[in-house]
C-alpha cells in the first residue's frame, strides 16, 4: 500500500495480520534518522493496514526530506504531529532519550503508540510511560519476536519441545563500527543487547531474571574506551527457575550481521539464526561461499513489517499488542543491571 492510500485493506489471516477488510490506521512517525526512515518506508509501502499520515523530527529539515521521499506530510514538530487530528497512532523512532516524554505526550493526546526500544532510559521513566499509556495501546519494537524463525523456535519451547529450559544463549554481532566516537556510553547494553535480553526472557516462559553478571571492554576501538565506548560484552543471567543464559555482543563481525539464539532443555535443544542472505551456496575451486546479510533491516525486513501489522491490528481491535511496555521494562531492568555489574565488577541481584 502506498502512502496516502485510502479505503479498506484486506490481508490473509495469520499472526500479526488482519482477518478481513479494515480501515487503515493513520500513523504519524516521529524520528527521521536511519531507523526512522526505514520504518517510514515500511509503513508507507509494506503494511496494508496502515496509512502513513506524515512524519516529524526534532530537526524539521530532516522530516521534510523524508516526507518528500515518501510523498507524505511533514509536520513542523513532534508536538504538532501528536496533536493532529490526521494522526490516530504514533510510531516513535526518535532518540532514545526522548522516548519517555514522547510516550507521555502521545498517550495524553489519546494516540495509540508504537515505540522503538528502549522504551526509556531508566526504570523510573519506564514506570511513568506505563502509567501514562495505561488506557491506550503501547507496543515496543522487539523485532525478533516477529521473525519467522525466532517465532517458530519459541513455539517449540512453549509447547514443551525442549522440556524444561536449562541453558540459553543469544548473541548480536554487528558488522562494523563506523563512528566509535558517536556511540553513547552503555549503548551495547541499552540499545544492542536489550534485544537479546528480551529474546531470552521470551524463550524462558514465565521465568524472571534474578541475577546478572556482565563484563565489557573496548576491543574494536580501544582508543575510545576513555570516552565511554564499550564494543564487546558478555553477560550471564540467572533465572528464578534455575536456568542460566549467556548473552553476548560485538560491534565488529567482519562477516556480516550475526543474530542467533539457542535453548537447551531437559528434552532437547532448539537453535535459530542464519547469516545467509539467501539459500544460494557457491561451490568453486576455493571452496564453498555464502553471501551474508549486512544489517538489521536486511535481516529483519519481514519481521519489521509483521510487527507493524500487529500494531495496526491491535489498534483496530482495541486490544493489547503482542509485545507490551511491561515486556520492555523487563528487558530494560536487565540492561541496567548489566551497567551496574560492569561499573561495580560484581553480580547484581534484581
Amino acid at each position: 500500500m502506498t502512502a496516502g492510500a485510502a479505503g479498506l485493506a484486506a490481508e490473509p489471516a495469520g499472526p500479526g495480520q488482519s482477518t478481513g477488510p479494515v480501515r487503515p490506521v493513520r500513523v504519524g512517525l516521529i524520528g527521521a534518522g536511519r531507523i526512522g526512515a526505514s520504518h517510514a518506508a515500511i509503513l508507507a509501502r509494506r503494511v496494508a493496514t496502515v496509512e502513513l499520515a506524515g512524519v516529524a523530527d526534532a530537526v524539521p529539515a530532516a522530516a521534510s526530506r523524508l516526507a518528500a521521499q515518501l510523498g507524505v506530510k511533514a509536520f513542523g514538530s513532534p508536538a504538532e504531529l501528536i496533536g493532529s487530528d490526521e494522526v490516530e497512532a504514533v510510531v516513535i523512532a526518535a532518540s532514545s532519550t526522548a522516548h519517555c516524554e514522547l510516550i507521555v505526550a502521545a498517550a495524553g493526546a489519546g494516540k495509540a503508540i508504537f515505540c522503538e526500544k528502549p522504551m526509556s532510559m531508566t526504570l523510573e521513566e519506564a514506570d511513568r510511560a506505563l502509567a501514562a499509556a495505561a488506557d491506550v495501546p503501547l507496543q515496543v519494537g522487539f523485532n525478533r519476536r516477529f521473525d519467522a524463525g525466532f517465532a517458530a523456535a519459541r513455539h517449540v519451547v512453549a509447547t514443551g519441545g525442549v522440556g524444561t529450559p536449562q541453558l540459553l544463549r543469544s548473541l548480536t554481532r554487528d558488522p562494523g563500527l563506523a563512528n566509535p566516537g558517536a556511540v553513547p556510553p552503555w549503548t551495547i547494553f541499552t540499545q544492542t543487547l536489550i534485544h537479546d535480553f528480551d529474546t531470552l526472557l521470551w524463550f524462558n516462559p514465565d521465568a524472571e531474571v534474578v541475577e546478572v553478571y556482565a563484563t565489557a571492554d573496548a576491543l574494536v576501538a580501544p582508543e575510545y574506551k576513555s570516552a565511554g565506548l564499550l564494543d564487546t560484552a558478555v553477560t550471564v543471567l540467572t533465572f528464578d527457575n534455575g536456568a542460566r543464559a549467556v548473552a553476548e555482543a560485538s560491534f565488529s563481525a567482519t562477516y556480516g550481521y550475526d543474530v542467533r539464539a539457542e535453548v537447551f532443555g531437559s528434552a532437547g535443544m532448539v537453535t535459530v539464526g542464519d547469516q545467509a542472505a539467501s539459500s544460494l551456496t557457491h561451490f568453486g575451486p576455493d571452496g564453498r561461499r555464502v553471501n551474508t546479510v549486512r544489517g538489521d533491516v536486511e535481516l529483519f525486513l519481514d519481521a519489521y513489517t509483521a510487527e507493524f501489522a500487529e500494531f495496526a491490528n491491535a489498534v483496530r481491535a482495541g486490544r493489547e499488542p503482542a509485545v507490551t511496555g511491561r515486556d520492555a521494562r523487563r528487558a530494560l531492568a536487565v540492561a541496567l543491571a548489566c551497567v551496574e555489574s560492569v561499573t561495580t565488577n560484581r553480580p547484581v541481584t534484581l
